[in-house]
């Protein structure tokens, strides 16, 4: 199951409502294309299940093409409810005792090999009843990320104590010191069966409400009602994992990013000597540490370091490399100032 909706806040400018990073070639191939690959490249079974806005169907359709899968369904969401009520519509089209690969379409994993150990052990614990999400061993103080914290060992994970919203700056240098918390990556893995029954025990207004929207017909491309827009809007870990009777977390080390702020793009970008990342018409000189991309005007740097430089036909943001998770408070006042003109 992929999930493949998102406002693309924290990657604005360049990733909006419309156009979504999952779609832009920032690292090459489109990720959501990247994503369908590593399903293909892992054998998750036949099925393929995409949830998405009407939007961004288009986009969808050409991806899935472009990767020759034939068979998938597509949940069309008349608008964004956050996670839980996309994993429910998905639970509820598939069969009990199906198991489910939640991926969000935006993630990048440089190491499928080790990627596709952890599905198998996640898969093994999903077949015994346990709602199995992946924790990602932190790298550095990062308070852009939800935490996990680990609690005794069961199989292949550890039984999931708490799950932790995302922390302010001394918190975060707190969690990833410890050795006891993990990111939490966002992707699940549970049996069709297990996730609705915790939505009829914790959210059984979600449940009702998306049962609701879901037409007779639960095949091929399934536009869901616009009652659907009535259903609370709330994400899987709130809905459903931080209060279920058996969260286990698997620890994932596949190189792993969620690609949640331009910082991300310049870690995974390739970079010349001075640590830069240059793209599109720019001209450098004394520059180091820095993100650059125009898609129109030339940008002209110099004596600078550790800077987020995007240029589109409509907005240049600069920000400093390390305080990039500002870009979705920019992209929230950007938006404000339009509605207010």
């Amino acid at each position: 199951m992929i999930l493949s909706g998102g406002s693309g806040t924290r990657l604005w400018p360049l990733s909006t409502t419309n156009a979504p990073k999952q779609f832009l070639e920032l690292l090459g191939e489109p990720l959501f294309e990247s994503t369908l690959g590593r399903v293909g490249e892992l054998g998750l079974g036949t099925t393929v299940t995409v949830v998405t806005g009407r939007d961004h169907l288009p986009a969808v359709e050409r991806s899935l093409a472009s990767k020759a899968i034939e068979t998938a369904t597509i949940l069309v969401e008349p608008s964004g409810r956050n996670t839980a009520p996309a994993v429910v519509a998905a639970a509820l089209i598939s069969d009990p005792d199906d198991i489910l690969v939640l991926l969000p379409a935006d993630h990048v994993i440089s190491d499928s090999p080790a990627f596709g150990e952890a599905v198998t052990k996640a898969v093994a614990l999903a077949g015994d009843g346990a709602l199995v999400t992946f924790g990602v061993e932190p790298s550095r103080s990062e308070t852009g990320y939800g935490y996990i914290e680990k609690g005794q060992p069961v199989g292949s994970g550890f039984r999931v104590d708490r799950f932790k919203e995302k922390p302010n700056e001394d918190e975060a240098a707190r969690l990833a010191a410890d050795g006891q918390h993990l990111w939490n990556s966002g992707m699940f893995v549970f049996g069709a069966g297990q996730i609705l029954s915790e939505a009829r025990r914790q959210v059984p207004e979600i449940l009702a409400g998306v049962e609701a929207s879901l037409p007779a017909e639960r095949a091929g491309t399934i536009t869901l009602d616009e009652t659907f827009s009535d259903v609370p809007a709330t994400s899987i870990d709130h809905a459903v994992m931080e209060n279920a009777e058996n969260s286990v977390v698997v620890p994932l080390d596949a190189g792993w990013s969620d690609v949640g702020s331009w910082h991300s793009v310049w870690e995974l970008s390739d970079r010349d000597g001075s640590g830069n990342s240059l793209n599109g018409d720019v001209v450098a000189v004394d520059v180091a540490d820095s993100y650059v991309r125009s898609g129109s005007k030339t940008v002209a740097m110099a004596g600078v370091a550790g800077l987020v430089v995007v240029v589109t036909p409509d907005v240049v943001l600069i920000v400093p490399k390390e305080k990039s998770q500002m870009v979705r408070d920019l992209a929230a006042g950007w938006a404000a100032s339009r509605r207010a003109d």
